[in-house]
């Protein structure tokens, strides 16, 4: 049986190192708090901005959740649809490489103009950030099922797409799906920021970030929010990562343990 800590010298060292490092540069080469703030002043800025951090992560949150949701929600009908149909790929397929290349910040006016500062714009501006990573890698597993296993499922009675798509098709796309919605919950949680700090939003931790830099140049209380940013992102990420692919995907193991 493994243990949980048995492994925790392989991150805890480096970051030890890492956080030591960033403490001396910061205070003995650097020496201005504009430029780079100490790692204890960071710190100490977490603790004084307990207050409002809180609530800022949950606007965040809210923000992430309408985005990503409405993605995953669009984007895996969409995919099945491309990956099954040629007709349909042939068709919508123009369009998506049309929208795709346009950055989810270029949609803040749009936002704006449509949702107003609402939760719904943030949730807008993240599901164009969301959206195409979920639909490109779902439809790469829809589109890449094996025939043999297409028609191993109409011999043993899958005879209409609707029974082969959920039988056959679908259980083999599932790793794809989770890819795509891991790589789509990162480029979401960067539109969050980005939405928040240009006006989409009046809360959260993207908008106090820029509040702090442009209004008061607080630095260290800008990299004390550019590393709860960091944190709840890989929170968001490790439970991902344990529920979908350490406990759904279990037998999908390679040789790396």
């Amino acid at each position: 049986m493994k243990l949980p800590g048995k492994d925790m010298w392989l991150w805890s060292v480096p970051l030890a190192i890492a956080l030591l490092l960033w403490e001396f540069i910061a205070g003995y080469v650097v020496r201005d708090p504009l430029l780079l703030p100490r790692f204890s002043a960071v710190i100490f800025s977490i603790y004084a901005l307990r207050g409002v951090l809180i609530s800022d992560i949950l606007v965040s949150l809210l923000h992430f959740g309408i985005g990503l949701g409405l993605a995953f929600a669009a984007a895996l009908p969409l995919a099945i649809a491309m990956g099954w149909s040629r007709s349909i790929f042939k068709a919508i397929d123009p369009i998506i490489e049309v929208l795709r290349p346009i950055p989810p910040l270029a949609w803040i006016p749009i936002a704006m103009v449509w949702f107003h500062l609402t939760h719904y714009a943030a949730g807008f501006i993240i599901f164009i950030g969301a959206f195409f990573p979920i639909l490109l890698d779902s439809y790469t597993g829809f589109r890449d099922v094996p025939r043999v296993l297409v028609e191993t499922g109409k011999v043993l009675g899958c005879i209409r797409d609707r029974k082969l798509i959920k039988y056959v098709a679908f259980p083999y796309a599932l790793p794809f799906v989770a890819t795509g919605t891991r790589v789509g919950m990162g480029v979401g949680w960067m539109c969050v920021v980005a939405a928040e700090m240009f006006g989409v939003s009046d809360s959260g931790l993207g908008y106090r970030l820029f509040q702090k830099f442009y209004f008061l140049h607080q630095m260290d209380y800008v990299v004390a929010y550019m590393l709860v940013l960091g944190l709840v992102a890989l929170c968001l990420d490790r439970l991902f990562r344990h529920f979908v692919e350490d406990r759904l995907f279990k037998w999908k193991r390679g040789i790396v343990k």
